[in-house]
């Protein structure tokens, strides 16, 4: 499993990549932020849990999950 910080600049590359304003964007923002300001994977895992509105939670998590595994 990679740290935190590889996830974050992964996920901050995928957030550059991706559309202005889109789903993307905005998962892949908040996987590199929390990824970035937390300890390790299992507390950004769970902070991702918390994020709002449902569909950009569904969408960072599975990101998430992806990068975390890669």
């Amino acid at each position: 499993m990679r740290n935190n910080l590889d996830l974050a600049e992964e996920a901050q590359r995928l957030a550059d990549g991706a559309p202005a304003g889109s789903l993307d964007r905005v998962a892949a923002h908040s996987v590199a932020i929390t990824c970035a300001t937390t300890r390790d994977t299992e507390q950004a895992r769970q902070t991702l849990d918390g994020l709002a509105p449902q569909e950009v939670r569904q969408a960072a998590i599975e990101l998430f999950d992806r990068l975390a595994i890669e």
